[in-house]
Parts: structure tokens; C-alpha cells; sequence
């Protein structure tokens, strides 16, 4: 893209606000830490690897807020406003990934000032692996999409997720760019629409040819034959291979193995958390009610209706037929490809 998700210079954090596309292209500039932790909550910054970054440079501008009278106080003061920050999306490992990273690195400082430069240079270091990570993803992913496929995708997973080309729509760039990919689907992702607000524009601007669905035409256009295969995204894989990513994807792999059509992942190493053995330990968030009650600011339900919105669901690892990532593509039995 023209455009960068997320960038770092003159002690600000740069990035663009999602939830204003496709009509605006804004660029926000942050410099202050609770700045950055609202952006990653309200979803103007969103997906697992770039919440990871965005986690990172908040840590960045947060050790420039802190009490630099003695180091004590101040790794104090980091400590803390890691645990801030780390609550903003509990869901993306990510966050925490990058979190920790930051903190193990300035252990060791001497002053003040040495924290700072290790911090930055680390969060600097993490958006550079997320680059050269997506490259690989789509790398291994792409010889996956059979000569002339269609592919069926989910939320959001390209340039605005991550630092880089993206994880599974890097796979569609990739192979779009070899000639193997010949049209997409891409599912609107209510109720916040990632797919039909961003993945849709970033098709656009690659030129991929591409269709935007409803998420519940999912299931008539696999029975038509239509999908060669699935590919998403994950904000946390288990130990065990079980996936967490946007609500909905479990409903797709479902369809999937009924109609029997590869259902692949692509993630990063950092969305890997083998602390966590199974889908049944990861925590999901939930969303506010307006999400779904409320749609461009209009009401498109009636007042005093409860609502349930959980942002994510777990797909068991049964159902994924190879999980892709920046060292290889993982098969089953993917505890013991995943370690």
C-alpha cells in the first residue's frame, strides 16, 4: 500500500485509522502510550501481528513518559505500563508477545536512557521481522492454492494487519503474483465489517479479482462448487493446534470439511502460544453491543434487545487441514509441528 499500517519517527507513532476506511484515509499521530492502547481498543489499529507492533511502540512512547530520576523507578513505571497496554486486546497473543520482548531487553540498563534506545531498537526489530515474516508466509502458503484457484477468506488479514504484506491475503498476493489465483471471496466479517470495509479495499488496490459476500452465502457457494479452498487468519494458536481468530471463522471450518475443502491458517511463530494447550484456555474477548445494534451510527435494532458479541471464536485443530507459517507449513499431528 501507498500507505503504511503503522510507522515510528520523531518519537510518535503513526497509523492508520481503520475504522474510517474505505471512505477516509486518515493517519493519525500518537505520542502518548494511552493514545496508542486506545487506538488498539476502538480498532483503529487491528489484527493480531500489528497490535503486536503497535503494543511494542506503546511501550516506546510510555518509557519516554516515565520518572527517569533512577533506574529503579523507572523499570517500575515500564512494568506497569506493560500491564496497561496489555490488556487493550486480550485475545492476540501478539500483544503480550511483543510486550515481554521489550521488557526482557531493557532488564540490564544502566540508566534510563539505555532502557529507551534498547526498547525502540527492539520494537523497531519486531516490525521488521513481521515484514520478512509475512514475505515467507506467503511464500509457503501460495503453492497451497491449486493452478487457477478460489479462494474463500475471512476479517481482515492483509497490509492492515500487519507490518507487512499480511498473513493469509499475503498468501493471495503471493499467488496472485505467481499466476496460481484466479478470484477471491472475501466474507463482509460482521458486525464490524473487517471484510467488506478492508479486505475489499485492499483487493481493490491490488487489482485481485474478487467478490465480497455475505458471511452467511458462505456455506450456498462451497456446495456450488465454487471454493477451492479456505484461508484465514489466527490471533492465537494453542499448543495442541487449536485456532482463535475472528467469530465466524469456526462456521467456516465447519463448512469446509462438510463440503471437503482445505481449511488453512496463516500465522506468525509469535501467534503461536505453547503456554496454552488447547482452544479452551484462550481468552475471548467481547465487544460492546453497539457493534451489532448499530450500523454507519444508524440502529438497525430495536432498544433494550441483549446482545451476546464475542470477537472471536476457537476452531478445533481437527478441523484445519495445515496451519502456515514463516518457517514452513505445519500438518497434523500439529502439536509436535507447532513445537
Amino acid at each position: 500500500m501507498a500507505v503504511k499500517t503503522i510507522e515510528f519517527r520523531d518519537n510518535a507513532v503513526y497509523l492508520l485509522d481503520q475504522t474510517r476506511l474505505p471512505r477516509d484515509v486518515v493517519v493519525l499521530e500518537l505520542r502518548r502510550a494511552e493514545e496508542v492502547v486506545e487506538a488498539i481498543t476502538s480498532l483503529r489499529i487491528r489484527g493480531a501481528p500489528a497490535i503486536g507492533v503497535a503494543g511494542a511502540y506503546a511501550l516506546v512512547l510510555a518509557s519516554l513518559q516515565a520518572d527517569a530520576s533512577d533506574v529503579a523507578r523507572f523499570m517500575a513505571s515500564l512494568w506497569e505500563a506493560a500491564r496497561s497496554i496489555g490488556q487493550a486486546r486480550p485475545t492476540a497473543v501478539n500483544l503480550q508477545w511483543a510486550l515481554q520482548r521489550l521488557l526482557r531487553v531493557s532488564e540490564g540498563a544502566s540508566t534510563p536512557e539505555e532502557a529507551r534506545r534498547r526498547l525502540l531498537e527492539e520494537a523497531r526489530k519486531i516490525q521488521r521481522e513481521d515484514e520478512e515474516a509475512d514475505r515467507l508466509i506467503g511464500v509457503h502458503g501460495a503453492p497451497l492454492i491449486p493452478q487457477g484457484g478460489v479462494v474463500l477468506t475471512h476479517c481482515n488479514t492483509g497490509a492492515l494487519a500487519t507490518a507487512g504484506q499480511g498473513t493469509a491475503f499475503g498468501i493471495l498476493r503471493t499467488a496472485w503474483q505467481q499466476g496460481r489465483l484466479r478470484h477471491v471471496y472475501a466474507t463482509e466479517t460482521r458486525p464490524v465489517m473487517q471484510g467488506s470495509r478492508l479486505t475489499a479495499w485492499e483487493l481493490v488496490q491490488e487489482g485481485i479479482p474478487a467478490s465480497l459476500i455475505v458471511d452467511s452465502a458462505a456455506g450456498t457457494l462451497m456446495a456450488q462448487g465454487k471454493v477451492d479452498c479456505v484461508i484465514v487468519g489466527a490471533d492465537r494458536i494453542a499448543a495442541n493446534g487449536d485456532v482463535a481468530n475472528k467469530i465466524g471463522t469456526y462456521t467456516l471450518a465447519v463448512l469446509a470439511r462438510e463440503h471437503g475443502i482445505p481449511f488453512y491458517v496463516a500465522a506468525p511463530i509469535s501467534s503461536v502460544d505453547l503456554s496454552v494447550a488447547s482452544g479452551e484456555a484462550i481468552p475471548i474477548e467481547e465487544r460492546p453491543a453497539w457493534e451489532v445494534t448499530y450500523l454507519g451510527g444508524q440502529a438497525i435494532a430495536p432498544e433494550g434487545i441483549g446482545v451476546y458479541n464475542p470477537a472471536f471464536d476457537v476452531t478445533p485443530h481437527r478441523l484445519v487441514t495445515a496451519i502456515v507459517t514463516e518457517r514452513g507449513v505445519v500438518l497434523p499431528p500439529f502439536e509436535e509441528g507447532l513445537r
